[in-house]
């Protein structure tokens, strides 16, 4: 039997195959991985910041932060240090070298995402958020009862 897709099923697909697209696009456009992009991105606009915090923000697992971080440390774009008031945590945080990369990489975002709002007027864009704001709330509403 086939069953014809709901308005709501061609919402959330279309919403999901964005999102997920999204994330990939500005990562093939720069040429990394976008937990690459994340990550020197979060240190930028978060500063030193620990490996855990990073885990949890990126949502990827230690080992892979451990590895990313070492491969940046490797690169000269990161240093790390053990936590002066908990040397169970490492943190990690950009080099000269490395701001400087970060920073070229948000104006790449930033010009980038620019040219994915062509043709979107501003007014569109609204209902578009207030859309998502709207779905995120009656999500945390839903998991509360």
């Amino acid at each position: 039997m086939v069953h014809e897709e709901t308005s709501e099923d061609t919402f959330f697909r279309e919403l999901g195959g964005a999102c997920a697209e999204l994330r990939q696009a500005f990562a093939r456009h720069v040429g990394m991985s976008p937990h690459r992009v994340q990550l020197l991105i979060r240190l930028r606009r978060d500063g030193e910041t620990s490996h855990s915090e990073l885990r949890r923000t990126l949502g990827i697992d230690g080992a892979s932060v451990t590895r990313l971080v070492k491969e940046f440390e490797a690169e000269g774009l990161l240093g790390r240090r053990l936590d002066p008031t908990d040397n169970r945590y490492t943190l990690a945080a950009l080099t000269p070298a490395g701001e400087r990369t970060a920073a070229d990489l948000e104006r790449s975002h930033q010009a980038h995402q620019e040219r994915l709002l062509d043709g979107i007027p501003p007014h569109q864009q609204d209902i578009v958020l207030g859309a998502l704001r709207r779905v995120r709330e009656n999500m945390i509403e839903q998991e509360s009862r």
